[in-house]
């Protein structure tokens, strides 16, 4: 493999892992918050694909005003189901809500085959996006360039805004105890709601970035994505949004080398091998905090 090949698997594993760092946020902060594995997630990062095909294919929207209207759905999409499914159960045992979530995502699958066919629909091109640049002697995609850019300041900002803003205290507090917080005066509601908000978000960027490359969407496109950025939260410790992140490149440089190297059918394979090493050897991940069950 010459430098110039391997520069382009880097720059190529970087840029799938920083969409599925993206993602994996998204898993962390809801689990942070509520103890929640929001298994609907992957299928919200799904309807924001189609989303974006009713903007530009069917209503003829130009690309940066469907952006908004993508992300402003992605956020209300979330924030109902949030509403709807999970806060009547949130004084449950916790595998109600979590058999609640996974009940929300075969209803969105099944939501997404009824209204748009179980065919593939094509994804509309972002022109902007698919412009190629060269950097280097590497040629790429401007969509590939910009991905981990993105994903660093998204990360930044939100760390940014978690450690210094009232409303990240308020997050802070409630993901270190629930119910004291709410004995404090902390509006529960505002800060679940808020971090779907963010989640939600992040997903429907991530959607746009990984989808502007690929030729199609179907109902089940979000399955195998949004599991493997649940490993990711995983791996780095779910939780924590920097563990989130980096256990997003790990996979995103891991599959990419792997397909690189021949053995395409093995990359998936791999993903789900690693959550397994991670639970038995450290199974709060790299950066999880050990959690004292409460008597």
């Amino acid at each position: 493999m010459t430098s110039t090949a391997f520069l382009q698997y880097c720059l190529t594993g970087i840029s799938i892992g920083g969409i599925y760092a993206l993602i994996a946020i998204g898993y962390t902060m809801v689990y942070g918050i509520l103890r929640l594995i929001n298994f609907a997630h992957g299928d919200i990062f799904m309807m924001a694909a189609y989303f974006m095909i009713f903007a530009m294919v069917d209503f003829a929207l130009p690309w940066y005003v469907s952006i908004v209207i993508v992300l402003a759905a992605t956020v209300l999409l979330g924030v109902v189901i949030e509403k709807v499914a999970y806060k009547p159960l949130r004084n449950s045992p916790r595998m109600s809500i979590m058999i609640s979530a996974i009940g929300v995502s075969y209803l969105l699958q099944n939501l997404a085959t009824y209204l748009f066919s179980a065919l593939p629909k094509g994804y509309p091109k972002i022109d902007f996006l698919m412009k190629t640049i060269t950097i280097g002697g590497i040629s790429t995609s401007v969509v590939t360039f910009i991905t981990p850019i993105l994903t660093l300041v998204f990360v930044f900002v939100l760390l940014q805004l978690i450690n210094h803003t009232k409303i990240g205290m308020a997050m802070r507090a409630v993901s270190k105890d629930f119910e004291t917080s709410q004995l404090m005066g902390i509006k529960i509601n505002r800060v679940i709601s808020f971090t779907f908000v963010i989640g939600c978000f992040l997903a429907g960027v991530g959607s746009i970035l990984y989808f502007t490359p690929r030729p199609s969407v179907y109902p089940l496109v979000g399955s195998l994505p949004g599991l493997k950025c649940f490993i990711a939260a995983v791996f780095g410790g779910i939780g924590s949004i920097p563990g989130a992140m980096l256990g997003g490149f790990v996979i995103g440089l891991s599959e990419t080398f792997i397909k690189a190297a021949g053995y395409s059918e093995f990359s998936d394979v791999f993903t789900f091998i690693l959550l397994i090493v991670v639970l038995l050897f450290k199974p709060t991940g790299l950066f999880g905090e050990k959690i004292t069950e409460k008597v």
